[in-house]
């Protein structure tokens, strides 16, 4: 596995795509519950301030580089990770590994019809994925333990979840060891880009490190708040971390 580095007190795995789903298929082989982090700006910022989560993305077993603001930090501050490894796009990399392997995801988030569109997509086909289960993404905090124990009880190998952060980071944090899963991804909003409920990027926006702009203009009230306070926040620590030595928090 290639090595971890330190991003101003946010451990960030310098792993390219293939490098890491070599990682996740050792991990589900394993067996034992495994957490995946996908780190962007805004995630940054935010442990900045919640030491649960602080504690919960340091405890993760791989942590990618989701948000091109943290390669390009990465860089600036010496210690590049090789490339971003978007939540998307691993998504449906480990959709063609559960299809070749015969892992068997569980979907939980967004909307009822985006999810159920989500299984239908690869659950035809010629490599079809036989899904240990599904459900939406709008349940009360309260029923968080309930839910966890249904999901356990399906025998998964691979968890998706789909709901805001921080509340998926620390439900899969939460009860990892109640689940049960070998291998647990939070993904955002993957579920909606690929039901086709929002379009992704082009690929020129991707390309130069501006799918977070794409974004914005799609879902404006949505996201202001991440990508204009988040990412200034984030530059603002980059740079206080380069020329001032700025860390997150340890506790």
């Amino acid at each position: 596995m290639s090595a971890r580095i330190d991003l101003f007190g946010c451990p960030v795995d310098a792993l390219t795509m293939a490098e890491s789903l070599a990682r996740i298929e050792e991990i589900i082989e394993h067996g034992d519950p495994q957490q995946h982090m996908a780190v962007n700006a805004n995630k940054v910022v935010e442990m900045d301030r919640d030491s649960e989560l602080r504690e919960i993305v340091r405890g993760s077993a791989i942590i990618n580089a989701d948000g091109a603001a943290v390669v390009y930090a990465s860089r600036f501050l010496g210690t590049p990770v090789p490339e971003r490894v978007t939540g998307v796009d691993l998504f449906v990399a480990l959709m063609e590994l559960a299809a070749s392997k015969g892992y068997r995801p569980y979907l939980l988030g967004a909307r009822p019809e985006v999810v159920q569109a989500v299984v239908t997509q690869y659950s035809g086909g010629e490599n079809p994925v036989e899904f240990a289960g599904f459900r939406d993404g709008y349940f009360p905090e309260s029923e968080d333990e309930s839910v966890a124990r249904e999901i356990g009880e399906t025998g998964a190998d691979m968890l998706f979840v789909a709901i805001p952060t921080p509340r998926k980071e620390k439900f899969l944090g939460r009860y990892r060891d109640v689940m049960g899963v070998p291998f647990l991804m939070g993904v955002g909003g993957t579920f909606d880009v690929v039901a086709g409920k929002v379009s992704r990027a082009p690929g020129i926006f991707r390309d130069n490190g501006l799918e977070w702009l794409w974004r914005l203009i799609q879902e404006p009230k949505k996201m202001w708040r991440r990508n204009v306070y988040g990412s200034t926040t984030f530059v603002l620590r980059v740079l206080r971390a380069r020329y001032f030595g700025y860390r997150l928090p340890e506790g």
